[in-house]
């Protein structure tokens, strides 16, 4: 375990990261007394979506819009 102040982690963030990303356990203090650990984490990879592009996909019933038999007490 690799420890580190906050002033020389931010002269060397690009190493620390790479550090941290490899496996190597790294941790970041303060002068308060707080630490930190610098921990990987996977971002997944988003895909672009496209205006239209379930169209054919999605099916709808013609009385989609017709009242529901068990609201008609309520309808009245």
């Amino acid at each position: 375990m690799e420890t580190y102040t906050v002033q020389n982690a931010q002269k060397s963030l690009d190493e620390l990261l790479s550090d941290a990303h490899k496996g190597k356990t790294v941790v970041i203090t303060a002068e308060n007394g707080w630490a930190v650990t610098l921990v990987p984490t996977p971002i997944s990879a988003k895909k672009s979506r496209k205006a239209g592009s379930a169209r054919g996909q999605v099916w709808m019933s013609d009385d989609f819009d017709d009242p529901l038999e068990d609201f008609a007490d309520y309808m009245e």
